[in-house]
């Protein structure tokens, strides 16, 4: 992978200088998105993501932490935060901005440790990759929950993209794919172009399902205007 998500984040961090990525997927055309949206402060997050700041407890792990911002908040406020990233610019940026405990790894990869609330967004399900990975996931994100620890992760039901068929249903092609909101994504910055890679994007009731299947307890916490939704995820009997 050429990190051309990492190095953006890291180019802005050092100069400030306002740039865009492009990106695209298999079922929608290229779009722009400002690198200084991952510096956003609270005050300028969606409510979603300020919804699960607030509810963030005790030790934290933040996975795909990004450029840090959501850490940074949480820090200011004293909760012990542990960012976490596969991006290793995107961690030099943290690193640089403050984050006081920046970690290059995979949240697969993340052993023999506990947390209070697992922080997964900006569409947390993301990682899962593809459908049949997401047991892989829950499952591993359950042995790092304290007994009493929640995991806080936001998602969206991608349905609305698919156009109605003549009975109102949907037509939905699913060429090479298990579900719907599996996505490829291409990123290119300043004239390269990253590797594609899955994204998943993942519908509540999806998620609440393979959630019990896990032994995990899913509410409901946010949902939005646009399909959005924040669960928060809990050891049955918790």
């Amino acid at each position: 992978m050429k990190d051309l998500i990492g190095q953006a984040i890291l180019d802005y961090q050092v100069s400030q200088t306002p740039a865009v990525l492009l990106t695209e997927t298999d079922i929608s055309e290229a779009e722009e998105m400002e690198v200084s949206y991952w510096f956003r402060s609270y005050k300028d997050m969606p409510e979603l993501e300020q919804i699960a700041l607030k509810k963030s407890k005790g030790k934290v792990l933040d996975i795909g932490c990004g450029a840090g911002s959501h850490t940074l908040y949480l820090q200011e406020k004293g909760l012990e935060v542990t960012a976490i990233d596969i991006s290793p610019k995107a961690i030099e940026a943290c690193q640089l901005r403050g984050v006081n405990n920046a970690r290059l790894t995979n949240v697969l990869d993340v052993k023999n440790e506990q947390y209070d609330t697992l922080l997964l967004l900006m569409n947390g399900t993301g990682i899962f990759g593809r459908l049949i990975h997401i047991t892989t996931y829950l499952e591993h994100l359950k042995t790092l929950l304290t007994p009493n620890g929640q995991i806080l992760i936001d998602s969206s039901d991608l349905i609305y993209m698919f156009d109605e068929d003549e009975d109102g249903g949907k037509w939905i092609p699913m060429d090479n794919k298990d579900y719907y909101g599996e996505l490829v994504f291409q990123v290119h910055y300043k004239g390269e172009t990253e590797e594609a890679f899955n994204w998943l994007y993942l519908d509540y009731n999806t998620l609440q399902n393979a959630a019990h299947g896990c032994g995990l307890s899913c509410d409901l916490l946010y949902e939005g205007e646009n399909y959005e939704y924040l669960a928060k995820l809990t050891k049955k009997g918790s």
